[in-house]
């Protein structure tokens, strides 16, 4: 066993632990002390983040649409930052261990994305778990790129700039439709990977289940086994490449942004993909952000952090897909 202690949310940046602990507080207020359904933390997350969203830039316009699927039709939310955006695209799928949050949660973080860089966003309503077990959200997320792919244009999408970003599990989410369309010989419509605090499917550190996984940060080691053990339909799927990144074959990946918080039990497996997304030849470029926590980046209305890693990322965005 790990002696590493935990400093229960004491190294955090100030304003992230102003976010953890506001958070904390009304999941307890809102969620009580028994244990909820599926759809109970649904309602409980959406009251909880409901504060986060507000604020933040005016869109030009948001439309919704139907995707048709393999698996049924996927809402999806199209912001354009300008009345006439320039056709880049960052489609993003959202987190929540593929159990709760939606678009709405998410959906001053998408907005952020697309003014800051300047680009279209379509963000991804995909089933969730356990009523949706895997792989639907994964072909979700599959069938969406490839129906931009034949109906970007008349959404204003440049179909050669898209790319695909997602936070925890909507980051594992993200590079495994990546992988699939590579696969499939399409790796052409996806031109960047945005990854924050993703979920790669892999083991964690003794050390980081004692130092981040308990009470003062964001996401806990119990959160994280109930959260992949709904989404699984069998304990074989625990190995499969589309869940278990850390052992996929990384090669013709396109250009990668991993957004890595300092104390967040997922960053242990970020750090370690980095080296394999170098190794695979990837473009990659890894940043770790001092302070932050798992879903930092929701905090932006007070944390400075927070905002500067949005910076970061729309910068990064702009030169990939503005090339």
């Amino acid at each position: 066993m790990s002696d590493v202690a935990s400093l229960q949310g004491e190294d955090l940046e100030p304003e992230i632990r102003r976010f953890v602990q506001k958070t904390s507080e009304d999941y307890k207020r809102f969620g009580g002390e028994g244990p909820l359904s599926p759809a109970q933390a649904r309602q409980v997350a959406e009251r909880v983040r409901e504060p986060w969203r507000h604020g933040g830039p005016e869109m030009a316009w948001t439309r919704e649409h139907l995707v048709p699927g393999r698996r049924g039709p996927v809402r999806v939310r199209v912001y354009a930052p300008v009345a006439e955006p320039d056709g880049s695209a960052l489609v993003y799928i959202h987190g929540g261990g593929w159990m709760i949050f939606s678009l709405d949660t998410h959906d001053r973080l998408m907005r952020e994305y697309a003014a800051r860089a300047g680009v279209i966003v379509v963000g991804v309503d995909y089933a969730l778990s356990p009523e949706a077990k895997f792989p639907v959200a994964h072909e979700q997320c599959v069938d969406v790129l490839l129906w931009l792919a034949d109906h970007s244009r008349k959404l204003g999408i440049d179909p050669n700039r898209i790319a695909v970003g997602g936070d925890s599990a909507g980051g594992n989410l993200a590079v495994g439709a990546a992988l699939a369309l590579r696969d499939a010989d399409r790796s052409e419509l996806v031109k960047a990977l945005l990854l924050n605090y993703a979920s790669f499917g892999g083991d964690f550190t003794e050390e980081y289940h004692a130092r981040y996984g308990g009470p003062g940060y964001m996401l806990s080691s119990e959160e994280v086994a109930r959260f992949i053990g709904a989404y699984l339909d069998r304990p074989e799927d625990r190995e499969d490449r589309r869940v278990r990144i850390v052992d996929a074959d990384l090669s013709g990946l396109p250009p990668t942004f991993l957004a890595i918080p300092e104390c967040d039990l997922l960053s242990c497996q970020s750090l370690e993909m980095a080296p394999r997304f170098r190794a695979a030849g990837v473009a990659l470029r890894a940043e770790i952000y001092a302070g932050a926590t798992h879903s930092f980046l929701e905090a932006m209305s007070i944390s400075r952090v927070a905002n500067r890693a949005l910076d970061d990322e729309a910068a990064w965005l702009r030169e990939v897909l503005f090339v």
